[in-house]
């Protein structure tokens, strides 16, 4: 399968067109690939800033995984894991990245940087050719 490149603008109403993007992509609901697009890119919201340019990439490994890459223009709004506590409405978004991705890391570049994660296709939960069913 080839490749799949979204270049969109950091904004609250891109992060369900690229989870719907995601999925009909993969031919298919994957929650866990659609959660980490999600989480990466209200961290970009978050951190970088609304309205930032980013570029979102799924690009299929031969070993039955897909990794998710965004990447955004600013090299200076690094990633910190937080411990939130119990009432904390954020902060949570890379202890999820961390719990559902096989992987995950960061490539700084002149440009900016990119955060990818690696999920696998064969979860129970990813049901490629199944767009559209409902259970």
């Amino acid at each position: 399968m080839k490749p799949l490149a979204l270049e969109l603008l950091a904004l609250p109403k891109a992060i369900p067109e690229a989870r719907r993007a995601v999925r009909e992509h993969l031919g298919g609901p994957c929650p866990e690939v659609q959660l980490c697009v999600s989480e990466l890119l209200t961290n970009v919201i978050n951190h970088v800033g609304e309205g930032a340019p980013v570029t979102v990439r799924l690009v299929h490994g031969q070993d039955g995984r897909v990794r998710v890459e965004v990447t955004d223009p600013d090299p200076h709004a690094w990633l910190i894991a937080r411990h939130p506590g119990e009432d904390d409405e954020s902060g949570r978004g890379l202890l999820l990245l961390d719990a559902i991705a096989r992987r995950w890391g960061v490539w700084l570049t002149p440009a900016g940087k990119t955060v990818w994660c690696e999920c696998a296709l064969k979860a129970p939960d990813c049901i490629p050719g199944s767009a559209g069913r409902t259970t």
